[in-house]
């Protein structure tokens, strides 16, 4: 490996790679959001045009069936997240898979939080999945497509019976608009549009196949749900919130600009065209990595790596040799150091995950700007690396 002693020359045009919220689409400035209703209800006509468009972009965009509800819900992923598992479990046993930190969160809600002793947890270390082939399909299956913090996802969806019992409550929210998502095996998927989309943070979206509503109007959880968890008034499905009348007051302008990000999506031909830019991102860091010696993917099969929020470990030899605390320190060094550059803004691993880097790579991200940081974080782990006693 080349020792780099000048910085480079080229930066990236755009050095923001957080995984969320996400770097903004390309030409993305305020005057898009001019058209937002501001000053006005959102139970308003144009409030209400604006959340039913952002509805029908959304189904359009990620090709959800026409049969399955779409709805604006608050709280961000984690609010959508928590409103399937507060409606839903309890009816029967429940599966949890958890490989990284999102997945581990919804086991403490369902174990912890709703106490449910009939649930049986399929764990896997950061890295790598749990045996999908050990899911129970009798039970409910609660998983993340896309383990943001892992860089790991599952593979498809062939794993996911089709005469299942139970119902599959996914969230993939790193997911959508750069994975194909398979929603004839999915009854409840979620997502926030801070992630591929680049959108604003605090709103979350919440999608229901008819065996999800079906559950809803058939079962009544032995716990009280709050007002913002509740989706079904008298037994029936409160259909209002699938037609852009939300639970609590949304901000326009965030859907305005998810209005914005939706356009943009349609302009490179919708799904495929935001998935093409995603893998064109990870085919850009997996070369990189392919040649670079100090450097590997967090995720052990290149068959579930992420192309969105990409998680990678320092293999170097001097590093490893370090005590694990000092490992920590020295990835944090080379962020530090590119963050004080201005070349690149919160590549930080996860904080429970391992130590190493974490880059975003979804569709906003131009492929320029990763060619651009490889070259940087070459610069910056050799100028680290000067600095430990092992080194040559």
């Amino acid at each position: 490996m080349t020792v780099l002693t000048a910085k480079p020359d080229v930066r990236p045009a755009n050095p923001n790679f957080s995984s969320g919220p996400c770097s903004k689409r390309p030409g993305w400035s305020l005057d898009q959001l001019a058209d937002a209703p501001l000053g006005r209800s959102h139970r308003a006509k144009p409030g209400k045009a604006k959340l039913a468009e952002a509805i029908d972009l959304t189904r359009k965009t990620l090709n959800v069936p026409d049969d399955y509800r779409i709805g604006i819900v608050p709280a961000s992923d984690t609010g959508a997240v928590e409103m399937a598992l507060w409606s839903l479990l309890g009816a029967r046993g429940v599966d949890l898979l958890a490989w990284e930190s999102f997945g581990a969160g919804w086991v403490t809600d369902v174990v912890k939080q709703l106490k449910l002793d009939n649930a049986r947890i399929l764990k896997a270390p950061y890295g790598a999945l749990p045996d999908l082939g050990d899911v129970d399909f009798n039970n409910d299956v609660v998983f993340t497509w896309n383990g943001t913090t892992s860089g790991v996802r599952v593979p498809d969806g062939n794993w996911i019976a089709d005469d299942r019992a139970g119902l599959t409550i996914c969230d993939a929210t790193s997911a959508a608009f750069a994975q194909a998502l398979p929603f004839d095996k999915l009854d409840v998927v979620t997502f926030s549009w801070q992630k591929v989309l680049g959108g604003e943070a605090a709103h979350g979206v919440l999608i229901l196949s008819p065996r999800a509503v079906e559950r809803l109007e058939s079962y009544t959880p032995a716990w009280p749900l709050p007002k913002i968890f509740r989706l079904t008034k008298g037994g029936k499905l409160i259909e209002g919130i699938f037609k852009g009348e939300t639970i609590n007051t949304p901000s326009m302008l965030c859907v305005e600009d998810y209005l914005d990000a939706l356009k943009w999506a349609d302009g490179l031909g919708g799904l495929s065209g935001l998935c093409a830019r995603a893998d064109a991102n990870l085919k850009v860091l997996a070369d990189w990595v392919e040649k670079t010696a100090w450097v590997d993917f967090l995720a052990e099969d290149s068959a579930t790596r992420s192309n969105t929020s990409v998680c990678l470990k320092v293999t170097d030899a001097n590093v490893l040799a370090l005590p694990d605390d000092q490992q920590t320190a020295f990835a944090k060094a080379i962020v530090s150091t590119l963050d004080a550059e201005g070349v690149a803004f919160d590549i930080g691993a996860y904080r429970d995950a391992p130590s190493g880097l974490r880059i975003w790579a979804g569709a906003t991200v131009e492929t320029a700007d990763l060619q651009a940081l490889t070259v940087w974080l070459d610069w910056a782990f050799a100028l680290e690396k000067g600095k430990l006693p092992q080194a040559a």
